[in-house]
Order: C-alpha cells, then sequence, then structure tokens
C-alpha cells in the first residue's frame, strides 16, 4: 500500500508527506480490521490519495461519501482518472479493479420521459407544451442538451447542465416517488439515473453524496449497491446532511396541488376532501405561532390527522394497476404526491418524542410551512450503519476542544468504545454490541505558528442583538486598511456583512469591497482572487466553501462566536434534550456548532505553505469566556495575541511584501 501511494504521488506530480503515509496506513487497517476510524488531517495532507489508495487494494467494493459537489467533481474527474492512470503503470498494479462510478439521487439526472412525454399539469395529464416566457426559453435548452447527452452517451447530470435555476431544473427531472421504474418506463434502456446505477454496480469504487448514504442506509431505501466499507469524506457536516435527509416538509398548497392531480384519477369524493383537509390546514397554519411546538396546538394537530386520513384514502381510491397495464406517468407522479402528503403528515400527526416539529415564518416567496426533523441521528446510524459497515471518517475538522469525543458522539460511536494503542479506553466491555474505533489526528503540513496569528480582540465590548456596534465597525476599517484589503470577513448575519461593507466601502474608498448577494458566489470569488486590494464579507457559505490560496488572503475576519440562534428549533431542542439527560446542553450543542464554525473559517487562511495571515476574532468571549478555552483548543495551533497594534503591524509587514 505505502509503494503504491509513493507511486500515485509520485505521478501525480506531489511529495510525500508523513501525515499522508500515516493516514493511509491507518486506513488500510481499518479496512483489513473492521475497524471504525476517525482521522483528522489537515488542509495540504492530501487526504483523498490517503483514502483512495486502500480503498482501491481492498477486496471489496468500497464507497466514498462526500458533502459537496465541489469535492465529488475533484475525486471524479481529477484525483481518479490521475490515480488510476499511476496504478496501471506501477509494478503489480495491472491486476487491481480500479473500476469507479458516481451515483447520485435520482433528481440529479434528467428524465428522458418527461422531458419527450411532458410534465403532468395541476389535474395529472401530462402537458407536452412549453412554459411560456424565460421558463420556457430555457427548458427548451435543459431538453436539447438532454438529447445531446443521450446522442454522445453522457451521464444527464444535472452539474453537467446549461446553468438553471431548481424550478427549471424540476420540469425535466423526476424524485424516486414520480419515477415510473426502468421496467414500464418506455426510455428505461437509456435511463440516465438506471445506467448510473448499473455502471455502481459494475464498479469497485462508488463515489456518492451524504445524503443518499443516509436515504441508503438510515431510511433503507436501496440506492447504493452492496458495499464493505464507506469512506465519510467532510465529515464534519455528516450529521447535518444526515438531517437535513431526514427532514419532511408540509404546507397547505402542497396538499392542495396532489388533490388538484387527483380528481382525474380518483372517482369518488376523495380529492376533494383531501382539498377540504388543504383547506383546514391553511387555516390552522395562520392561526399557529412561528417556531417550534413543544406542545402542538388543538387546531393544528387536528388539522395534521386530517390531511393523514384524506391523503390515506385518496392514494387507496387510485385504481390498482395490474402487470398488462401500460405506464401511465400523470397518473404514477399523481399518486406519488399524495403518498408524499400522506406519509409526512402521518410523521408529523403521531407527535414522536424522537421528532422536532415547528412552523417557519414564511416570506413573500415562500408560505408558512410546517417542517418536522429528527431529534438526534446518532441512534439511527449506529443501528443501520456502524453496526453494519466499517466505516472511516476524515476532515480537517473533527477534533473539536482537542478531542474527537464530541464528534464521534454525534455520530452514534461512545468515547468507552474508544481503542488507544491497542487498548480500550475503558475497561473492556462485555457488550457484543460494542463498536470499538480508533481516531488519530495526523497533523498538518503547515507551520500554523510561524504562519498565522489569532488576534481575539479582547478590548471590544461583547457583541449584542442589535448587530455591529461602532467600535466593531472602526477595529474593522483599521485591520482591512492595514491589510490593504485581501480581507476575507466572515458574518453571523447577511445583515451584520452588509453593514460592514457599507461602512468600508464609505471609509476606504480606494478599496473595492464586495458583499455576498452583489453577485453570484463563483463572480465574487473570482473577483477577490483577481484583485489583491479587495475585501469579500459573507455569511455561511464563506465560511466553509471558499479555497482562496496566496496573497489574495491576508486577513480573515470573525465578527462574533458562531453560536446558533437561540430560536433555532432543532439545535434548541437538541440543547434541551442533553440538559433533561443530565449533560450539559450548551457545550454540547451550542459550543460544539460554534467550534466547528470557528474552525471551519479560521481554515480558509493558511491553504498552502506560502500563506502568511490574520485571523481576527471581534468577539472579546474567545479570551474572557470559560468555553473559550474549548473553542481556542479546536482552532490550528496559530499564534495568539489580544494586542490590536501587533495585528495591525503584522498586516501591514505582510501587505508591503505581498506579490503584485
Amino acid at each position: 500500500m505505502t509503494e503504491l501511494l509513493g507511486t500515485a504521488v509520485a505521478a501525480l506530480g506531489g511529495q510525500e508527506r508523513a501525515g499522508q503515509v500515516r493516514m493511509a496506513e491507518a486506513v488500510a487497517e481499518a479496512m483489513d480490521k473492521g475497524q471504525h476510524l476517525l482521522v483528522q488531517a489537515g488542509t495540504g495532507t492530501g487526504k483523498s490519495l490517503a483514502y483512495l489508495v486502500p480503498s482501491l487494494l481492498h477486496d471489496k467494493r468500497v464507497v466514498v461519501a462526500t458533502a459537496t459537489l465541489a469535492l465529488q467533481h475533484q475525486l471524479v474527474e481529477r484525483d481518479l482518472p490521475r490515480l488510476v492512470e499511476a496504478v496501471k503503470a506501477a509494478p503489480g498494479g495491472q491486476g487491481l479493479d480500479t473500476s469507479h462510478a458516481v451515483l447520485k439521487g435520482r433528481s440529479n439526472y434528467a428524465c428522458l420521459h418527461r422531458i419527450r412525454e411532458g410534465v403532468p399539469d395541476d389535474q395529472g395529464a401530462l402537458e407536452v407544451e412549453l412554459p411560456s416566457g424565460s421558463l420556457g426559453k430555457k427548458v427548451l435548452e435543459l431538453r436539447a442538451w438532454a438529447e445531446e447527452e443521450t446522442e454522445q452517451g453522457g451521464t444527464g447530470e444535472r452539474d453537467n447542465a446549461p446553468r438553471h435555476t431548481d424550478r427549471e431544473w424540476r420540469q425535466v427531472s423526476v424524485n424516486h416517488r414520480e419515477c415510473l421504474g426502468a421496467a414500464k418506463c418506455p426510455f428505461g434502456q437509456e435511463c440516465f439515473a438506471e445506467r448510473a446505477k448499473e455502471k455502481a454496480h459494475r464498479s469497485h469504487l462508488v463515489v456518492t453524496n451524504h445524503s443518499l448514504l443516509a436515504i441508503d442506509a438510515i431510511e433503507g431505501v436501496p440506492m447504493i449497491p452492496e458495499y464493505d466499507v464507506v469512506v465519510i469524506d467532510e465529515a464534519h457536516e455528516l450529521t447535518i446532511r444526515v438531517t437535513q435527509a431526514a427532514t419532511d416538509e408540509l404546507w397547505a398548497a402542497e396538499v392542495e396541488r396532489a388533490a388538484r392531480r387527483s380528481q382525474r384519477h380518483v372517482e369518488g369524493d376523495q380529492a376533494n376532501d383531501l382539498a377540504d383537509a388543504a383547506d383546514a390546514l391553511r387555516e390552522a397554519i395562520a392561526e399557529a405561532r412561528p417556531g417550534r411546538f413543544d406542545r402542538v396546538p388543538e387546531q393544528l394537530a387536528d388539522a395534521l390527522v386530517l390531511v393523514r386520513d384524506a391523503a390515506r384514502a385518496c392514494v387507496s381510491a387510485y385504481p390498482k394497476a395490474d402487470a398488462s397495464d401500460e405506464a401511465d406517468a400523470g397518473r404514477t407522479q399523481a399518486r406519488g404526491a399524495v403518498q408524499e402528503v400522506f406519509a409526512t403528515a402521518e410523521r408529523m400527526a403521531s407527535g414522536s418524542d424522537a421528532d422536532v416539529l415547528w412552523l417557519t415564518e414564511g416570506t413573500e416567496r415562500m408560505p408558512p410551512r410546517l417542517c418536522v426533523a429528527p431529534l438526534q441521528v446518532w441512534g439511527p446510524m449506529r443501528d443501520k450503519l456502524l453496526s453494519d459497515k466499517t466505516v472511516v471518517f476524515t476532515s480537517a475538522t473533527l477534533m473539536l476542544g482537542g478531542d474527537f469525543s464530541s464528534v464521534a458522539t454525534s455520530v452514534g460511536l461512545k468515547p468507552s468504545e474508544r481503542i488507544v494503542d491497542g487498548t480500550p479506553v475503558a475497561e473492556p466491555s462485555v457488550d457484543e454490541h460494542a463498536l470499538p474505533w480508533r481516531g488519530i489526528d495526523v497533523g498538518s503540513p503547515f507551520d500554523y505558528g510561524r504562519q498565522a496569528i489569532l488576534y481575539v480582540a479582547r478590548h471590544l465590548p461583547p457583541p449584542g442583538r442589535d448587530g455591529l456596534v461602532r467600535a466593531q465597525l472602526d477595529e474593522i476599517v483599521e485591520l482591512v486598511d492595514a491589510a490593504e484589503g485581501r480581507t476575507l470577513g466572515l458574518f453571523s448575519s447577511r445583515r451584520a456583512a452588509e453593514a460592514a461593507a457599507e461602512v468600508v466601502r464609505e471609509r476606504l474608498p480606494h478599496l473595492t469591497t464586495l458583499a455576498q448577494g452583489d453577485a453570484q458566489l463563483p463572480e465574487l470569488a473570482a473577483q477577490f482572487v483577481s484583485d489583491p486590494h479587495t475585501c469579500l464579507f459573507g455569511t455561511l457559505s464563506l465560511w466553509q466553501g471558499l479555497d482562496v490560496p496566496g496573497d489574495t488572503c491576508q486577513l480573515v475576519l470573525i465578527d462574533r462566536i458562531p453560536f446558533p440562534r437561540p430560536d433555532d428549533p432543532l439545535l434548541s431542542a437538541r440543547q434541551k434534550a442533553a440538559d433533561a439527560a443530565g449533560g450539559n446542553g450548551f457545550m454540547q450543542v451550542a459550543a460544539t456548532h460554534a467550534a466547528l464554525l470557528l474552525a471551519q473559517g479560521a481554515g480558509r487562511l493558511i491553504r498552502t505553505h506560502a500563506d502568511r495571515g490574520v485571523v481576527a476574532v471581534l468577539d472579546p468571549r474567545l479570551a474572557t469566556a470559560r468555553y473559550g478555552g474549548f473553542l481556542k483548543a479546536s482552532l490550528p495551533p496559530m499564534w495568539t495575541t489580544t494586542d490590536p497594534a501587533v495585528a495591525r503591524q503584522a498586516l501591514a509587514r505582510l501587505s508591503a511584501g505581498a506579490t503584485p
């Protein structure tokens, strides 16, 4: 394995890194022993090769699951093809099964039936006519692209399609409930989703995403061919993605539309009864207060039961299809819509303690809607994934507070089951259901103590609820001025980002200041990279999704510790449940959430050996609060100061020496 890794690294023009070798050896051992592994590997370690090489050498199928499309693309279009080429040229590599495939949810592929036969209208009849205006023009473009993909043997994946919106894509795709199935669909032989599944079944290595993994393993919907090991990259995001996959939504207009689509397929009054239930739900939602329900209001509880019962009756009233029936896409998709309404309403009406139910505020574009999500996901992950497969979790951010316990617990592993130096941390258990695991930190190739400064603005007032105060804005201007731009500002809200951008534009007009929302994120990132005298201010998507190495970014500003909002329905429920179980809900939920985001945000600064800069946290609680030590222990080991003059002088020196 080590020899093959060395060959691959050399072929790809890289250099051997001790952390990469150590990680690859640990991954190979975990796969061999069938033992779970958490491995923290800092940016620049080369962790994708460190798990791909052992995966190719493993004797059974391996699944790699990522959180982001960017990493999925990197693996499938860059890392794997180059690795396979290197492996085949290596001594002894010719006999390896290097077949690989990418697999996504059905709605990520264009549907040829929907493109050629039409989209169901509100009565469930197929409508081949294009929508009017710009929507119709875009749908026509997507249809032409899909036909071209068919002719050229393409994948029909959404990521390869011409630029489009979610609404436009829905005109050319279906979800798993709307699909006719390959056996009944006249275009089943050409189907992009079916071809992707077939290729996955023929492949040794399958690349997918966290959500599809959750649906396959936890919800029990077979999506991925049988496998032995799963490597979960970007594992710090796993619980969020699993929660999202298990979250359902319901609103009155959706129920109403399902009723309308059923009217031409159901002979009795069941469709009308479902429409009446939609009216009752609309009234109940209008009377309810947005936020989490500790106890569901009686009117809303009654409306949910009404929707559930009406949807069940409507599904039952659909004519039974027999084997001789020709596929009726309109009927299949209309029935699927009612089944979805029934499943969601049944879940919400059950009032299970395992779920959290809340009502959103609603906006001009989106009406208020009910949401239901699991209170926790570690139980299902433990029972349905970890107990059945060998799992390798990896990320640059797995040790929170300097320890693996928080992340391990969140994914379903117990700290008492950890093995260190070959022996369990706790007394050996006789529990046959124990799941032993190891946690290793292979370090980072970067020297954070020399490359980065963590500046905590201890002299500032603690942040309040009313956004940025004058002292914070003054501090931002002084730091940005010292850096002469080159600043990525990570803010807790869009309002704070825009307020900071407005002040910097006004007081430092010689710099270019961009705010999230001014343009699409790729355009903003490109502009940020092209001109060093630029600041980019934004919110959550910048905290985790931006990679800007070099002199472009020498200052990362963080306005406040990113604790979850007190009114966040799901995290507040999890915090309350942790307190009720005798734990410390604040530390287990809020502080852990903040530590993860802080580590991700700070990680935007140092991306290569040549990078230098300052991470400035404008929240004095990082230096003064009792939990500050936990949060700082989650960050890279940067040199730390609370002196603003030191931070400004360092930025000025870096700016003076920056490459034009």
